[in-house]
């Protein structure tokens, strides 16, 4: 899947070295250096992905913890709480072709449409990614009758307390979010980083609404299609990275799910391997040939046992560093039900565990950051992490 054309186009190997720089980073703590050391080895070594400590604090959505997910509300707190990187952006299209930022192209568990008589004909059955999926989708709606519409808290359950404030924002396009980090960085005198992710863009190349082509349109409008850009473009299917990696110049990174899944691209191409095959040393090789990163789950950075209990790290993060792979893995949250078992505090599904315990073991591995859902306790975790 790799090339070398790809492997030597204009940009890529610096895009390779400037992540690296961070690998090394994090490879402080296997050579002996002090935690302290480590991040501002990070924090002095130039511009780009160099200046961001390590290991980076990412917020997930924004600071879902706290606020409805991928909402500006989200965004703007992930970075006053210090965020290194925002994720600000799962994209999906609109009917008529701009990129807005919803966990899914579903909307019914993210936003009011439920609430909107209007929009009522327009839930349906679709099959995503091979799975049958009932709602309103994205793509069935214009950008204005989108911006009618407010988010809400997608997990109550464990978020009670988001429950304030749905309805308090509307869905954010690509451009607003882009408009907004410039905004920000020209406010606080500091370079502000996103993280956006393209969603099913195999799913929607088939209707027509081509993902990776739209991103670097966008991005080139703003110039951040460059290799030293604060925009690191990240998607779950190999192939859509392989063709960003021909559009833009952007880091970029495969996110990796479970050992035993395919992603989709794969499953729709007919390509047998799975995750597992990918985070072989060969697959790595081949990932660093047009990717700078990777995005596994936690799991396959240290897996659980039967009872959901954390065990022996795997090998993941050194095979990934031998070949100048950065490991962001994903996600980090305060609450019980998301935390391995043994880290768990009773019961209740919004009850916090002891998540600084969590983040110790994972810290320890060297991977490079982490994505997080309440990125003010990962600053906390990574302070006591580096200063130990």
């Amino acid at each position: 899947m790799g090339t070398q054309e790809s492997n030597e186009r204009a940009g890529g190997t610096g895009r390779r070295a400037l992540l690296g720089a961070a690998v090394l980073g994090a490879g402080g703590a296997v050579l002996g250096l002090s935690g302290t050391a480590r991040a501002a080895d990070a924090k002095h070594a130039g511009g780009g992905v160099k200046s961001l400590p390590v290991p980076t604090i990412i917020g997930h959505r924004g600071a879902s913890g706290y606020r409805p997910e991928h909402t500006l509300g989200a965004y703007q707190l992930a970075l006053d709480m210090g965020a290194d990187i925002v994720e600000a952006g799962d994209l999906v299209p609109t009917k008529d072709g701009h990129l807005v930022c919803r966990h899914e192209p579903e909307i019914g568990g993210t936003t009011d449409v439920a609430d909107h008589p209007e929009f009522a004909d327009r839930r349906t059955t679709k099959v995503l990614d091979g799975v049958s999926t009932t709602g309103w989708f994205t793509e069935d709606f214009t950008l204005a009758e989108l911006k009618t519409l407010r988010a809400i808290e997608r997990i109550p359950a464990n978020r009670p307390h988001n429950t304030l404030y749905n309805g308090r924002w509307e869905i954010p396009t690509f451009e607003e979010v882009l408009k907004w980090q410039d905004e920000q960085t020209r406010k606080r005198g500091k370079q502000v980083w996103i993280y956006p992710e393209l969603k099913h863009p195999t799913y929607f190349r088939k209707l027509g609404l081509g993902l990776e082509e739209r991103v670097a349109k966008v991005l080139r409008k703003y110039r951040k299609d460059r290799w030293n850009a604060p925009v690191i473009v990240q998607s779950f299917e190999p192939t859509s990275i392989q063709r960003l990696n021909k559009l833009v110049d952007n880091p970029l990174v495969v996110l990796l799910s479970g050992a035993t899944t395919r992603p989709w691209d794969f499953v729709e191409t007919g390509d047998p391997r799975t995750v597992a095959d990918l985070i072989k040393p060969a697959g790595l090789r081949e990932i660093a040939s047009y990717a700078q990163g990777i995005g596994p789950t936690l799991d396959l950075v240290i897996p659980k046992d039967a009872a959901g209990n954390l065990t022996k790290p795997t090998t993941l993060v050194a095979d990934a560093h031998k070949v100048g792979l950065v490991l962001h893995p994903w996600t980090l949250r305060n609450e019980n039900p998301f935390l391995p078992a043994d880290f768990r505090k009773g019961t209740d599904a919004d009850a916090y565990g002891d998540v600084f315990g969590a983040y110790r073991a994972y810290f320890a591995t060297g991977i490079d950051g982490v994505f997080t859902d309440q990125p003010d306790t990962g600053l906390l975790a990574r302070e006591d992490f580096v200063n130990r």
